[in-house]
């Protein structure tokens, strides 16, 4: 996850208007399952906690065979990482491609329900440049297979976007803007969604002078920034419009974005406790069946993370955590 550089492009004011009151579905919520730690419980447990607290979505980075066998006939759906790693490997052969795909899909294809597979997470640099080969070859490989109702995408850096004072403004950053055209153009083609981290947390912790905590945490009031005839009362809305706004204007206006990643740490960090994550994320819960202003309708999201992942940079990285290692919860929340 590259998201710190995100919150130093982000900071500047992203100051929600009335919603319908449409009940969230949570459908609409899934959680990410990190390995980056060595005191982590089996997949099996791990399966369990999903099922036991209702989360009908699961993220792995890259496909886990002890996962992806204790996720079989679950029902529990699937997005499966194909690492950077393997990127440049995935776009330059695309008998790589139908191996990963035979070795790694089709093994556990039909008991293992795939919502898509993400080629890449937050790819910067010259590396951009094996996106679309690489998902190219991929979903070649799903259609040989005659798999090819498994949707290909790939996860974005909200890094991605550049400095503006709001959603109507929004542009990707001179580099993004040269690999997110015919990313957009490849995900238009398929049907698939685009999928990007949104973190209000990063956003406000560089500069926390910029805004109130509760713009960020959902507690404001009432509207927080007017942009045109759209109110935002909350960063996560203004941020997903802008993604929205940002790939219109590169062939983007009829890709849906999925929310990747977003979390609130509870240690480590400025704003980081236990009583923030559990504001943020249990709100987030609730709110994503809503929708935005500019796109009502529940927004697919993905928290970050399961566990808080002990080999992970310490400080704010280890703490994103729902639970801890030993199947405790961080904080109560709930997903029904």
């Amino acid at each position: 996850m590259a998201r710190k550089g995100a919150a130093s492009m982000f900071a500047t004011a992203l100051l929600l208007g009335v919603f319908a009151n449409i009940v969230p579905s949570v459908e609409s919520i899934g959680v990410s399952y990190g390995m980056s730690g060595d005191n982590l419980p089996p997949a099996s447990t791990v399966v369990g906690m999903y099922k036991a607290n209702g989360i009908p979505l699961m993220r792995i980075y890259a496909p886990d065979q002890a996962a992806l066998q204790a996720v079989s006939g679950t029902g529990i759906r699937v997005v499966v990482g194909a690492p950077n790693e393997v990127l440049s490997t995935l776009a330059s052969s695309p008998a790589a491609a139908a191996s990963w795909v035979r070795n790694n899909i089709q093994a556990y294809y039909p008991d293992v329900t795939f919502r898509c597979i993400c080629v890449g997470n937050e790819v910067a640099g010259a590396a951009t440049s094996d996106l679309v080969p690489a998902m190219e070859n991929v979903r070649a490989a799903l259609a040989a297979a005659g798999l090819d109702g498994i949707k290909v995408t790939t996860s974005v850096s909200q890094a991605i976007l550049g400095g503006y004072k709001a959603p109507s403004a929004a542009e990707f950053t001179d580099e993004a803007q040269g690999f997110m055209g015919p990313v957009l153009d490849f995900l238009a083609r398929t049907g698939a969604p685009l999928m990007a981290s949104v973190y209000p947390y990063f956003t406000y912790a560089t500069n926390p002078s910029a805004m109130d905590l509760s713009y960020a945490l959902f507690t404001a009031p009432g509207t927080v920034l007017q942009d045109g005839d759209f109110g935002y009362q909350n960063l996560f809305d203004a941020t997903v419009d802008s993604f929205y706004v940002a790939m219109a204007r590169h062939g983007g206006a009829g890709v849906t974005l999925v929310v990747s990643e977003s979390g609130w740490p509870s240690a480590g960090g400025v704003a980081a406790s236990p009583e923030n994550a559990a504001l943020y994320n249990q709100n987030l819960i609730n709110h994503v069946g809503k929708g935005t202003p500019r796109h009502p309708g529940a927004i697919e999201t993905i928290l970050f993370s399961m566990f808080n992942e002990n080999l992970k940079e310490s400080g704010v990285e280890q703490n994103w955590g729902l639970f801890y290692p030993n199947t405790n919860r961080v904080y109560p929340i709930s997903f029904n």
